[in-house]
């Protein structure tokens, strides 16, 4: 009736099977097709990019994003799984550079961009069939056939679409801002970008000395992490209401300032100093300056120094004093605003928890600098480019990067040297602080004033808060936590990119002039007509091109007339922030609104979507970001949200290291089932991370899984010599008190699990099984095994629950029958191998995952029994751990157990009654159970009569002789005839039982040279 089953099977070797089973049979493709005409269940999958090798990070999700559509459609959802490729920005871009031999971004313009981007387009797909490998490998089911690509011209055209919208609705405009930039890649990065690549490190921080102009020796000590700004430097700013000294130091020096002529120590030290010194020690050295800080400071700033209080005031006191700037390269050389510059200004974003409590300010490297240099109409120098070399009019210090990979200090180094030299340096120190970095090349990121476009994000910041609150987050703290700040903080989006390899702004710009009227004449200006592109045909209609492509170096050469004064419209250079493609992602892999429009409105938003915590503050904030600018409504319903996998150590896995086990080995020795299982049952799940164990991989495949298999083995075995057939009915009623238990609790579990799975909670869902399953092969079937005996082995001892008739033990197949198949059902979407050698065995059906998903009996759920259950569980464990106290083996039957007053209820409610008296006092291997008063919770009758240790030795002999049956390979029903000497006196009284035990039919006082076999078929 049933495949025989391999008590030894490897599971990976199934698996392999299994595979070549769905792929040849289709069973994927089946899955989807015969619920396509049931209401669609819409997931957004996050494209990863084939430029490098799948690794634990892509096989966690990928595992959540196999297992919740898996549930869903066999919940009879139509769950379509469209794989995607991310295609765009930096990472290909960083790629194609190593492989050119780029440095800088002026070498991609004279290799040319045309080059540059097909290069680009040949890299995107490197890995493809080792990500289809390793996913098919997992278990993982996605059509990557048929997949999308971020750089497909359907996929631009849409991306150009949301653009557009978002134009439309007022919400895209341009701006000059100090943002971040990486000087290698020369472009600007967004506000999560920068967040997500913060660095300890330890830069040089400097007091300068900025000397004031009306008051004679009096200098502003000002603080600063960035000594390279201070060429900038435009303006110095105090807090109005801090209180602020002036101080003059006292004079402090190893060598006496006046040495008396005759002190022959003073003067045994001074003959082998240079003559000038000597002159200046016997003249007295002396601090001559006074100095202006924050009072709060003064005993950092000053900590090694001696001084004198001269003066107290308020900052409001400094506020319009003029001092000389520290450089002159930019002075009278016609900078606007000049006479606005090198004065103190008041500032309320400052503070006295580090510093000097006096701030430079450089407008040209600084959001607060630039928004002061606009309230105050300050001069601006920037004299770095966005290539982070100093420009050519800062003489000294003309072609160093103010921030090389190589050495971050090396510049800042010779900006402290040139102060020095020019008495301007007070004191230097090295200061440890966490700093941004580009999240590709790790280059050390400056903040930079330049132009951008942007999403006006905060405009309709109110609307996005209000739609975050409908969705669900697991794990829930996330919702108004990583995520929840991220969005009230939420700033405009920087969607500028200074780059080559991605979508394009599709904004076209004309470059020729108009006549503009006024009241009293006409005048001749730019004529500044704007026009933005929304579809490939909108822009073959205007240039009368055909357009086949929409990146940059194609569609650059694309112009049209301007209809406002004939001029030429031009595409802007910028491209977009490739986080632009991943949030109009949900449009653009559907072609939405050029195709599919009606299926698109009728399925958004998604129902889920999962990724890593990191996502919070990325594809999770602009998924809802476009969606609520576009759509007014939240992009999807549910989120889970995973931690990160990190080594055994705990350390971030790295492939330089080599600290972490290949996951096709991880395939090769615990099979895709177990690695699954093992990530959705841990606090990964719960956003937290996780340390990949192997041990622990290793529990679950010696735990769960081999109970199970052994489980499923049993029942085959047994199956399969009484030719048992299954009933078309799901499951036969029972009067048994283990079948109706055991039923009951797998009821319970459907329920949880449907439960959890609803609300997303997979690894609730997942830590369900390893009790049921233990529940199942270390209660249910070892408190059964007897009724899946032939009768011809049993003789009349009855067990618990039931006659061992054969109706009795036709409704233990039907039990066991049922119950694997139901679990099998419902472990399908977290292990989907074995579920499936299970399902297709034990049914004769094509595949579990073709099969529904289980839904709760109520009914057959009874609460008091399961509760009764629990309790003689706990009554037991606590019997077996008072036998492990007196040393009594299980298998010595002992006199009786008395229970104590603890379980008095359970006791009168169950114990005296035979079907539950009879479980304790088998498990326990008593002859019987008794209530005692003088007991408070559970003891044991230890006393080891004769023919009590004649029972023992017979249970011992029954043990041997079943391990030489083991040994000699025999089959379950194969009977034996067993010679002995010795032990007569257990023989005479126990060898009725030890021959039905065994299944002898002949038990002999003699040795026997051979065993007879006989099988029975």
């Amino acid at each position: 009736m049933f495949k025989k089953v391999d008590p030894k099977q490897s599971l990976p070797k199934m698996e392999e099977e299994i595979l070549k089973f769905w792929e040849d049979n289709k069973i994927f493709e089946k899955s989807v097709e015969i619920r396509k005409n049931n209401p669609a269940y819409v997931f957004y999958d996050g494209p990863p990019f084939a430029t490098g090798m799948p690794h634990y990070g892509h096989i966690l999700t990928g595992v959540i994003k196999d297992a919740i559509p898996r549930y869903w459609t066999m919940r009879g959802r139509y769950v379509e799984r469209k794989w995607g490729w991310d295609c765009h920005g930096l990472p290909i871009e960083n790629i194609v550079e190593k492989s050119l031999g780029i440095k800088r971004k002026k070498d991609i313009k004279k290799i040319g961009i045309d080059k540059f981007n097909e290069t680009c387009r040949s890299k995107v797909s490197k890995y493809v069939e080792d990500w289809k490998s390793v996913i098919k490998r997992l278990g993982r089911w996605a059509d990557m056939e048929n997949s999308y690509k971020t750089m497909d011209l359907s996929f631009m055209e849409s991306v150009w679409w949301v653009f557009k919208e978002l134009w439309n609705k007022g919400l895209i405009y341009e701006g000059y801002r100090s943002m971040y930039i990486c000087t290698r890649c020369e472009t600007t990065l967004s506000q999560q970008d920068v967040a997500d690549g913060y660095k300890d490190i330890k830069d040089l921080a400097v007091t300068v000395k900025f000397k004031l102009e009306n008051e004679p020796d009096t200098y502003l000590l000002v603080w600063t992490t960035t000594p390279w700004t201070l060429i900038g430097n435009t303006a110095v700013v105090v807090g109005e209401k801090i209180a602020y000294v002036k101080v003059k130091l006292k004079c402090h020096s190893g060598l006496p300032t006046r040495p008396a002529g005759g002190d022959p120590e003073s003067n045994k030290i001074l003959k082998h100093l240079p003559a000038s010194l000597c002159e200046a020690l016997q003249a007295g050295v002396q601090d001559d300056n006074y100095y202006i800080l924050a009072k709060e400071r003064i005993k950092e700033v000053l900590k090694d120094k001696e001084f004198e209080v001269i003066n107290e005031f308020k900052g409001r006191d400094l506020i319009g004093k003029e001092y000389k700037p520290l450089f002159d390269y930019y002075i009278n050389k016609g900078l606007d605003n000049e006479e606005n510059g090198w004065k103190v200004y008041p500032a309320d974003f400052l503070n006295t928890e580090e510093g000097t409590g006096i701030v430079h300010i450089a407008p040209a490297f600084g959001e607060d600098d630039l928004d002061l240099s606009y309230k105050h109409n300050l001069p601006f120098i920037q004299h770095v480019g966005m290539d982070g070399l100093i420009k050519k009019e800062a003489v000294d210090f003309a072609g160093m990067s103010v921030k090389p990979m190589e050495n971050h200090q090396k510049t800042d180094i010779e900006v402290i040297k040139f102060l020095e030299k020019n008495n301007c340096l007070f004191s230097k120190e090295e200061y440890l602080h966490s700093y941004p970095h580009c999240w590709r090349c790790e280059t050390p990121l400056i903040n930079y004033a330049t132009s951008s476009w942007f999403v006006n994000v905060t405009k309709i910041k109110g609307k996005a808060l209000e739609l975050a609150k409908d969705i669900n987050w697991v794990p829930s703290h996330i919702k108004e936590g990583r995520f929840g700040n991220w969005l009230e903080g939420a700033r405009d989006w920087s969607i500028s990119r200074q780059r080559f390899w991605a979508s394009v702004i599709p904004i076209w710009k004309c470059n020729g002039q108009t006549e503009i009227k006024n009241q009293k004449s006409k005048i001749k200006g730019e004529c500044e007509n704007i026009k933005v592109i929304g579809s490939v045909k909108e822009l073959e209609k205007l240039s009368g091109q055909k357009v086949t492509d929409l990146h940059k170096h194609i569609i650059d050469k694309i112009i049209f007339k301007c209809e406002k004064c004939g001029g030429i419209m031009k595409r802007i250079p910028d491209v977009l922030d490739t986080w632009f493609d991943s949030g109009s992602m949900p449009y653009a892999q559907v072609h939405y609104p050029f195709e599919n429009k009606e299926k698109f409105e009728a399925n958004f938003p998604a129902e889920f979507i999962g990724e890593g915590i990191d996502q919070t503050r990325a594809w999770f904030y602009y998924l809802h970001i476009i969606s609520t600018a576009i759509k007014e409504k939240p992009a999807y319903k549910n989120v889970v949200v995973n931690g990160i996998v990190l080594d055994e150590q705990g350390k971030k896995m790295s492939k330089r290291l080599q600290n972490y086990p290949d996951p096709a080995e991880i395939f090769r020795k615990y099979g895709a089932d177990i690695l699954r299982f093992y990530l959705l049952s841990s606090p990964v799940m719960a956003a937290e991370d996780l340390s990949l164990k192997e041990t622990e991989m290793t529990e679950f495949y010696r735990g769960m899984f081999r109970m199970l298999w052994n489980s499923y083995y049993f029942f085959v075995m047994y199956a399969n010599v009484d030719k048992f057939k299954p009933t078309a009915r799901s499951q036969q009623p029972t009067t048994n008190l283990l079948d109706k238990w055991i039923i009951s609790e797998l009821n319970v579990l459907i329920r949880e699990v449907n439960e959890n799975m609803e609300k997303y909670e997979l690894n609730r869902t997942a830590r369900l099984f390893p009790k049921f399953v233990d529940n199942l092969s270390n209660w249910y079937i070892r408190r059964s095994r007897r009724r899946f005996w032939k009768p011809a082995r049993i003789a009349t001892r009855s067990v618990a629950g039931g006659s061992e008739s054969d109706e009795d033990k036709k409704l233990a197949y039907e039990t066991l029958h049922y119950v694997l198949v139901t679990l099998a059902k419902l472990m399908a979407p977290f292990t989907p191998f074995i579920a499936e050698e299970i399902y297709k065995n034990l049914t004769g059906e094509e595949s579990v995952h073709l099969a529904d998903f289980p839904i709760a009996d109520e009914k057959l759920i009874d609460k008091k029994l399961n509760r009764n259950m629990n309790d003689l569980r706990e009554i037991i464990s606590l019997g077996l751990q008072e036998r492990a106290r007196h040393g009594k083996k299980v298998r010595q039957p002992l006199a009786k157990v008395i229970l104590g007053q603890k379980f008095k209820g359970v006791f009168d409610e169950l114990i005296n009654k035979l079907e539950w008296s009879q479980i304790l006092t088998e498990e326990l291997n008593v002859k019987g159970a008794e209530l005692g008063t003088a007991v408070e919770t559970l003891a044991l009758d230890t006393r080891i009569t004769k023919d009590l240790k004649l029972e023992g030795q017979a249970r011992e002999i029954i043990r041997h002789i079943q391990e030489m049956r083991k040994e000699a390979g025999y089959e379950v029903d194969n009977h034996i005839k067993v010679g002995y000497i010795g032990a007569s006196e257990v023989f005479e009284k126990f060898g009725e039982m030890i021959g039905k035990e065994v299944l002898a039919d002949e038990l002999k006082s003699e040795k026997l040279e051979k065993f007879d076999l006989e099988k029975e078929f």
